[in-house]
Formats: C-alpha cells, sequence, structure tokens
C-alpha cells in the first residue's frame, strides 16, 4: 500500500478508482492511497494463528496467498456475479480505503464518495455495486472511470481518454459535457489479457518451466514493451527445480502488442461519431492513461497506427496512479445536492 498526506480541509469528500488490480483513494483532507485489489481471510485456525489477523489486504493478502482465502472481488471493473464472499471482499477493500484515509467510525456518515467503474458498465451492474456499497458512506456517486480522468485533468472537451486498466481498456469521448453512452466504450482487451497471453506463450515455448500468474504479472510490469526492444528480456524460473535464466522478449512483444489493434479500431470508431469539423481536433487530443499507459512506446504505436486516418496525436499520462481518483475527488467537490440522488451515467 502507498500512502501520500498532501495539504487539505473542508468538508470531508473522497474519490474512489475501483480498480480490477488496484483501488485508489483520494480524499480532500489531502491523503492519497493506492492498494493492490486483493483481500484475503485466513485459510484455517492454523494460518489465523500464524498471521494474527482476521483479513488481509493488497501486497499483504497476495504475499501471504498460501495461507489465505484469496479473492479478488472486482472482474473487469465489476463486482463478480453469483459469489457473496466477492461482495463481501468488495466492501471490506472499501472500507480498508476509507479506513486507510482516516474515515472510520462517524466519519463515514459525514463522507461523501465519488467511484469509477469501467465506461460502459450496464446499469443493473452499477446498481449492483451501489447495493453492495451502500450505507458505507453518506453519498455516493458512480462514474464512468475515463470521465473520471478527463474531469481531473481539465481535458473536458475535445478530448478523447484512452484509460488502460487491468480487466478493461476504456474510452469516453469529451465534448464539454457529461459524455453519453455512444460517446464511451470498454475493451475487454488490456492488463489481465495481456498477462493471460504471456504466460501461454512462456509457457509452450518453455514447458518445463513452473511460474504463476502473480510472476507473470510482475515481468509485464517490469518489462512491457511494444515495437523494438531496447534489451532482451531475461527473467529467473525453476525449470525442473532448478532456477534457469530464460529469454521471453518475443513473447512479452506479442502479448503487450495484440492489445494494439482493437484499441486503434476502438479509437477509429468513436472518432467516426464526432461531428466531422471537430474530428481532427479530437485526434490530435487524445491522452493516455491507466497502469497500461506505462507499456513502453505504446502511444508512438498508437500514433503511427492512426495515420490511416489522417494521424493523431497521443499524450501519455506521466504518473497514471491516482489519475482516477484524483478525478473522482475533484466531481465530489463540484457535485451539488441532487447530484448525489442519481447514478450517474
Amino acid at each position: 500500500m502507498v500512502h501520500e498526506k498532501q495539504n487539505g480541509g473542508g468538508a470531508l469528500r473522497v474519490g474512489i478508482d475501483l480498480g480490477t488490480s488496484r483501488s485508489a483513494i483520494s480524499s480532500s483532507a489531502g491523503d492519497r492511497v493506492v492498494v493492490d485489489s486483493f483481500v484475503g481471510w485466513p485459510a484455517d485456525l492454523v494460518a489465523r494463528k500464524v498471521l494474527k489477523r482476521d483479513i488481509l489486504f493488497g501486497r499483504d493478502a497476495l504475499d501471504n496467498r498460501t495461507m489465505v482465502a484469496l479473492h479478488r472481488p472486482l472482474e473487469r471493473g465489476l463486482l463478480k456475479e453469483g459469489s457473496a464472499r466477492d461482495v463481501d471482499a468488495a466492501r471490506e477493500l472499501l472500507q480498508h480505503l476509507l479506513s486507510s484515509v482516516g474515515v472510520t467510525g462517524s466519519k463515514l456518515q459525514s463522507t461523501a464518495a465519488v467511484i469509477g467503474v469501467p465506461a460502459t458498465a450496464l446499469r443493473a451492474s452499477k446498481q449492483q455495486l451501489r447495493g453492495a456499497l451502500k450505507g458505507i458512506v453518506n453519498n455516493l456517486m458512480i462514474v464512468s472511470e475515463p470521465f473520471a480522468v478527463a474531469y481531473g485533468l481539465d481535458a473536458l472537451v475535445h478530448t478523447m481518454i484512452v484509460d488502460i486498466g487491468a480487466g478493461t481498456t476504456d474510452f469516453c469521448v469529451m465534448r464539454g459535457r457529461y459524455p453519453a453512452d455512444d460517446e464511451q466504450r470498454s475493451l475487454t482487451v488490456a492488463g489481465d489479457s495481456i498477462d493471460t497471453q504471456l504466460q501461454r506463450l512462456v509457457q509452450a515455448r518453455h514447458p518445463s518451466a513452473s511460474f504463476t500468474i502473480f510472476m507473470v504479472r510482475e515481468w509485464k510490469e517490469k518489462f512491457s514493451f511494444v515495437g523494438e526492444p531496447s534489451e532482451p528480456v531475461t527473467v529467473t524460473v525453476p525449470v525442473n527445480g532448478t532456477p534457469t535464466p530464460i529469454d521471453i522478449t518475443d513473447d512479452m512483444k506479442a502479448a503487450c502488442e495484440s492489445i494494439v489493434p482493437p484499441i486503434v479500431e476502438s479509437i477509429i470508431g468513436l472518432l467516426a461519431r464526432v461531428e466531422p469539423e471537430f474530428q481532427e481536433r479530437v485526434r490530435r487530443n487524445i491522452i493516455l492513461s491507466g497502469g497500461g499507459a506505462l507499456i513502453r512506446n505504446l502511444g508512438p504505436a498508437l500514433e503511427k497506427a492512426l495515420e490511416r486516418v489522417g494521424g493523431g496525436s497521443v499524450k501519455v499520462v506521466d504518473a497514471p496512479v491516482f489519475l482516477g481518483s484524483d478525478g473522482a475527488l475533484a466531481l465530489a467537490r463540484d457535485a451539488q445536492d441532487g447530484d448525489w440522488e442519481r447514478l450517474v451515467g
């Protein structure tokens, strides 16, 4: 868990990016925290004796996953269906985020929260999330994640946000007002799909190697790239029980580049819905955010692919971790009383 403290004050508002892989919270008191979106309960009495805790969160849960029933409650940015334990995990995760910025006890009922979800989440799914989190805070608004990013960046007119998370890649065209459904889109090609493909490719090339999806995720976060590699990507894994270096350069390239064509097609499809006189302005103002924005050379690769429709300019954000939660906080600060009574989006 990463915790930052800044100066702040006034009535308490929080913005939350409840993500598939990581969740972040920003508060009007100046606190910002990010945590891996994992919750774990001790597997049995032995584990509870060793851990000396009744519940674990984030990296703590991951590092002790042999001793816990590990839950990743969000799938593609939404609560997993059909699992009461995952609903419990989502509530626990939200309360953990709130407590990490000092929102506990009586403060919960005087706090208003804005939470970001994938761009085209079904209304019923948003209602499910709202129901699961009901009663934790006084007021709750659920908005589109890329819209929250745009709001925080003040990129509200003739801009396209492309937010690459773990579960989804979300798109939003901003036209100076809250975006309509046909101005937003979500794809399930994102960080998790890269992990799955990378795992499959490496296993096929090195069938005797032993590794987990958690190791694959760490490789991706450290070495991901598209285009030409700056250097070979080598990792060490057990092969028949012996730690062995293996080259995964080609596999990393193929897995990361698998998301480029569908992202480009979605950008072009949304551009076609923009009024003709504004299309060039939007093409020149595409913002790439989310953890996937950190894939090396991805911005230039998208720009090159957009040459067939007249070119484009893709700005890659420098520090995407708190963009969603900071944007949601900005919305929470600006929201009027009536905005809290409805489910935005």
